[in-house]
């Protein structure tokens, strides 16, 4: 046997696949202020109209309106930070789940078992993307869109037959 044909069992399995999905956001920090700046002034300047009209109880509640529009954002960017992490090799497909709150739950599964399960709806496309093996059912990308889980199901598909079809070593790379 020579140099180059030797096989190294400690060698680092090749990454097959790996995806971060997050929930998506539209507004970013910047917008978020903008908004909140121009909201803030509209309902001051309709409550101090409605001050001056003598109707004073209104300008507090438009203060409310305003503060409960704020909280509502500040609970969508906190749940903006939930991920899903998903990698695998050719002996391990591994699923990673951070909630908004910092709770990590972490499947490992086989991929030579794992087939890619989905529901699909006739007029949206994909609704539910499930990793089935063993009779089990894990939802993945709940957060994502018909068109997004559809690519996402088509490379996680691709990455699987890749780990089916096994690793191919070559002692010249």
């Amino acid at each position: 046997m020579t140099a180059g044909n030797h096989f190294d069992p400690d060698a680092a399995e090749p990454e097959l696949f790996q995806a971060l999905l997050t929930p998506h956001r539209s507004l970013n920090r910047t917008g978020f202020l903008l908004v909140m700046a121009f909201l803030g002034t509209v309902s001051f300047a309709a409550g101090i109209a409605f001050l001056l009209m003598g109707a004073w109880p209104v300008f507090g509640f438009f203060g409310l309106d305003v503060l409960a529009i704020y909280w509502a954002f500040k609970v969508n960017f906190r749940r903006a930070n939930a991920r899903e992490e998903i990698s695998m090799t050719p002996s391990e497909l591994r699923v990673r789940r951070v909630s908004h709150r910092g709770h990590v739950a972490e499947w490992v599964l086989n991929p030579l078992w794992v087939r890619l399960d989905q529901e699909v709806h006739q007029e949206y496309g994909i609704e539910r993307l499930y990793l089935v093996s063993r009779g089990r059912h894990l939802a993945i990308g709940n957060f994502l869109g018909p068109g997004e889980k559809a690519s996402f199901a088509s490379a996680l598909n691709a990455a699987l037959v890749a780990a089916r079809r096994g690793v191919s070593y070559n002692p010249v790379a």
